[in-house]
């Protein structure tokens, strides 16, 4: 009788490395915004807070469309759109060519609190690199595009 194997390798595979690293700076620069007591920013979920930057990356677009973008069900995309507008980061407005449905786009307050997010994250990460060496940074410069392609894949 042989002895179990395992189908896990002894060496961690670069996918792997990737995978956890990936996750863990993703996790970080989602939390920054609760490390902020007292601004705005907290109140969005991380949910309404990537459907508002959808919806400002791509333009306006019906429930819907958002829901089915997000991936997740129109009646959950419902709630969060009602804490959107109310919150006043986005409006809906009549569909140009289908009376029955709305759009949804951000407001400038909205396009707003984007920016502050992406700033406060940007000079999070801007610390992280200046950390590193140069060779270190250029590195990453140079995956930054590859990594960018595997995730638009």
């Amino acid at each position: 009788m042989t002895p179990p194997t395992s189908d896990r390798p002894a060496v961690p595979t670069l996918a792997e490395e990737l995978r956890i690293s990936i996750a863990r700076l993703s996790r970080r620069l989602r939390h920054l915004r609760l490390a902020e007591p007292g601004t705005e920013d907290e109140r969005l979920s991380v949910t309404q807070f990537a459907a508002l930057a959808a919806i400002e990356r791509h333009g306006s677009m019906t429930p819907g469309e958002l829901a089915q973008h997000e991936k997740v069900q129109p009646p959950s995309m419902t709630r969060v759109i009602a804490f959107l507008e109310e919150q006043g980061l986005v409006k809906r407005a009549p569909h140009p060519t289908d009376g029955r449905q709305v759009v949804i786009s951000a407001t400038p307050a909205g396009g707003e609190h984007l920016t502050r997010e992406r700033r406060r994250k940007e000079a999070w990460l801007g610390r992280r690199l200046a950390e590193l060496s140069p060779d270190e940074r250029e590195t990453l410069r140079r995956a930054a595009p590859i990594l960018d392609k595997i995730s638009r894949a």
